[in-house]
């Protein structure tokens, strides 16, 4: 277990220098996920023997002197969002059940070209719609720090296998903050990308507009290792952004010294006060005042459209959403629900979807086809997009006063399984600190910024910067992380509890977990 803790970072190293081969550390994960996914229920498929041949395959190319990348032979896990050619791909969904893509999406194909042995398929809400990963057609998701608790969603699934240390890296994607707030309730580090700078290629859409792959992990230096492996122009994805990454990797080296001085760090008036656990903001305020101590200039912005970004998200949204879902109509792939009698296509399109989505796809469908309706197009989604317009504007003025933004995360702790699933409304809430960077498309990213005093879980700081400036955040994210680890001793992570389930091992030998 002790292995385990180290970061990616330490891994690749410990790699580089034979101390370790990669089969060893891919089996120490495998027996991991065994040992405790019956309890946390992070994973949906394991791919032991995938894993181990890719495994064996990058300590060959190790013996031979010529790695794929620095992080070749760090096993990983991916949400079940993307597509993985030859490994099952259902988006948490009964809808696509069994679904074996015959291809990979790009940040797969990205990982695979890197020599990152793939542990499996990681759970998430259904098609990425919710805040808890409670909403999985194949039940939820256990936050590590307390297995009564939410990993936070939609992809609760990779934040929990970082944080139960199943897995040193994961692949998640944030379309209203599902990279973000999974990570501030799990103690991970989370980042959202510029929208563009990550492929969406092969991630099956919720939202075109909105969706962002990004890495989970345990450290801001992992973080940027797999964003430069993952991250860059794809000419397959007509919204990817043709140019180079910066460079990340030595931002968050450089960020590591936890100088900051000259930095301008706005703090966002609307993002902070009233409906904020009282915890949640001590930890934020006593980071913010980390940063102060570090030498940089702390002002106020007011983004005052904010107020509006919850309402303009939950139309958006669902709009982009019930359009793709209109694919999932039993003609072409997946279910396919034939009723008694001599049903007419309508008639099994009906069944199917009756039967293969879930209550929170089916709310989210009906409000975007009511909102792109004859008649309502205009009062509802088109305005909604006019307070996206202001969101940005909003943005652009206060980086006018401010190198970086900051906020808490996600504004509580992690709930209780069950506590919100009978109020959607409040269920939406936990994303009302990460959704307006989604609107605007820049970059974001959650570093731990330690215990709430209240319940003893973890709080999320959120930082933000300029499109395509996401090296601001590996500088700003490292040197918050060094001087945070400096007054704890330690990485956060090291002082969750550890698992002990009493429940059957878990299957790992190529079939679902």
């Amino acid at each position: 277990m002790t292995l385990l803790k180290k970061s990616a970072a330490e891994f690749a190293a410990m790699l580089a220098a034979g101390d370790v081969t990669s089969v060893e550390l891919t089996q120490a994960c495998l027996d991991r996920i065994a040992a405790v996914d019956g309890a946390v229920h992070s994973f949906l498929y394991v791919d032991a023997e995938g894993a181990l041949a890719q495994a064996a395959a990058s300590d060959a190319r190790r013996a031979a002197g010529t790695p794929a990348s620095e992080l070749d032979g760090v096993p990983i896990a991916v949400k079940d969002v993307l597509a993985t050619q030859g490994l099952p791909t259902t988006c948490g969904s009964k809808i696509l059940e069994g679904w074996i893509p015959p291809y990979d999406a790009t940040v797969v194909a990205r990982l695979k070209a890197a020599g990152l042995p793939i542990l499996g398929k990681t759970n998430m809400d259904e098609f990425a719609m919710g805040s808890s990963t409670e909403h999985s057609a194949y039940g939820p998701t256990h936050n590590p720090w307390d297995l009564d608790r939410i990993p936070g969603g939609s992809g609760g699934g990779s934040a929990a296998a970082v944080a139960a240390f199943e897995a040193p890296l994961a692949i998640g994607t944030d379309t209203g903050g599902s990279i973000r707030q999974p990570g501030a309730v799990t103690g991970t580090v989370g980042l959202k990308p510029t929208y563009g700078g990550i492929s969406r290629y092969g991630l099956v859409a919720m939202a075109n507009s909105l969706d962002q792959v990004g890495p989970v992990t345990r450290t801001v230096l992992d973080s940027a290792l797999l964003h430069e492996v993952i991250g860059g122009h794809d000419p397959l994805d007509s919204t990817s952004i043709d140019q180079p990454l910066p460079a990340l990797v030595a931002a968050a080296r450089d960020g590591a010294s936890g100088d900051l001085s000259g930095l301008r760090v706005g703090v966002i008036a609307e993002l902070r006060g009233e409906g904020y656990q009282a915890g949640v903001q001590q930890r934020f305020d006593e980071a913010v005042a980390l940063l102060v101590g570090a030498g940089a200039e702390v002002v106020e912005v007011s983004c005052p459209s904010f107020a509006h970004a919850l309402a303009a998200y939950y139309l958006i949204m669902p709009s982009e959403a019930s359009s793709n879902l209109a694919r999932f109509d039993a003609m072409r792939y997946g279910l396919r629900v034939v009723p008694d009698g001599d049903p007419s296509a309508e008639d099994v399109m009906r069944a199917t979807r009756d039967a293969g989505f879930g209550d929170e796809v089916k709310r989210r469908i009906i409000l975007g086809t009511y909102a792109l309706s004859s008649g309502y197009y205009d009062a509802y989604y088109g305005q909604a997009q006019k307070v996206r317009t202001l969101i940005s504007q909003d943005f652009a003025a206060a980086f006018d006063l401010a190198d970086v933004l900051v906020s808490p995360t996600a504004p509580t702790t992690a709930f209780r399984i069950g506590e919100k699933l009978d109020d959607p409304l409040a269920m939406y809430l936990n994303d009302v600190a990460t959704i307006p960077a989604n609107l605007a498309g820049i970059p974001g990213i959650s570093i731990p910024a330690g215990l709430a005093p209240e319940d003893g879980l973890p709080v999320g700081f959120q930082v933000l910067a300029p499109a395509l400036a996401d090296d601001r955040l590996y500088r700003v994210g490292a040197a918050l992380e060094a001087l945070l680890e400096k007054q704890w001793g330690a990485p956060l992570l090291s002082q969750a509890p550890e698992l002990t389930p009493a429940v059957e091992p878990v299957e790992t030998s190529g079939g679902a977990a």
